[in-house]
């Protein structure tokens, strides 16, 4: 049989798996909700013209490559890396760091995103209960909001006192130097976004069903609350951006060029690199000819309806 011949139905396959991961990349990208035509027409209005779709993906599937080795690197060198994502509400981060984990291990990169504290987190050391989150030799940890929740919502929306906050600024610079010193890798990103771009980004889950969950009463508070929000962010980057964790701050107003500047971004920090690996050889199947496949009831199976 030619070589040709042999080779069409392994190509037919791997064009078929690459369309359905392409698939996932398109289902992961509709982001724009079901709204109406004049919220289309605002929004269009209110946006130039962004990266074309296949320049896009293309641009990211090359980043996410590099981010397996980034994660090939980390757990073969044991490194340990804590990424901070901060910012105004609908500012884009959790786009961020699905784009980040999509083709990583979750073993090794994994997100943390608290809920509130409960009355006994209340009574502990402010950083106690992000300690055990920390990532142990060959693990990345990816904070979905963090430690500066005190210096940002909880104190806008009077959770903590001055007291508490000035605690905060005092403690977290010597904490995250801390953090530097015992080997782990520390970076801060602020995503931000304009007042009229977080006002349609908010208006635009509110006629948007699938996306109404994302907008909590926390969240609604900060468009009343923008200019104290603002305050909070400019008295955090002055008292906490220190030469061993400096803060970045990543434009949000663009979705798509946001995710691959700070994905970009992220990969310029850390001085990783191809690391070895050995071949990966599928083995055979051992047949036994004895062995006679049990027949399972029909209704432990899910029903095909689609």
């Amino acid at each position: 049989m030619p070589d040709d011949a042999k080779r069409e139905p392994a190509l037919d396959w791997l064009e078929a798996e690459l369309a359905d991961t392409l698939d996932e990349d398109f289902e992961l990208e509709m982001s724009e909700p079901a709204l109406s035509m004049e919220l289309r027409r605002l929004y269009r209005e209110a946006h130039p013209p962004t990266l074309e779709r296949k320049d896009y993906f293309e641009q990211l599937i090359r980043l996410q490559s590099e981010l397996i080795k980034l994660q090939d690197w980390v757990q073969h060198s044991g490194e340990k890396i804590v990424v901070i994502f901060e910012g105004r509400d609908s500012a884009g981060k959790g786009g961020v760091i699905k784009r980040i984990t999509q083709r990583l291990n979750p073993r090794i990169c994994r997100v943390v995103a608290l809920p509130a504290p409960t009355d006994r987190e209340k009574s502990q050391w402010y950083f106690q209960r992000y300690v055990p989150h920390l990532p142990a030799a060959g693990e990345i940890v990816l904070f979905d909001r963090s430690w500066y929740n005190r210096s940002g919502v909880e104190r806008v929306m009077g959770f903590a006192d001055e007291d508490q906050v000035e605690q905060f600024f005092n403690d977290v610079p010597e904490f995250e130097r801390m953090l530097v010193r015992s080997g782990i890798r520390l970076v801060k990103y602020w995503f931000s976004i304009t007042d009229a771009e977080q006002q349609l980004r908010f208006l635009m889950r509110i006629h948007d069903p699938m996306k109404q969950w994302k907008l909590s009463p926390m969240d609604l508070q900060s468009r009343v609350r923008w200019e104290d929000y603002t305050k909070a962010k400019e008295d955090t980057f002055a008292r906490t951006n220190i030469p061993e964790a400096p803060w970045y701050i990543v434009p949000g107003n663009d979705k798509k060029r946001a995710r691959l500047n700070c994905i970009d971004h992220l990969l310029g920090l850390i001085p990783y690199e191809p690391v070895p690996h050995e071949e990966v050889v599928l083995p055979d199947r051992v047949h036994n000819e004895e062995y006679e496949r049990t027949v399972l009831p029909p209704e432990l199976y899910v029903p095909s309806k689609y």
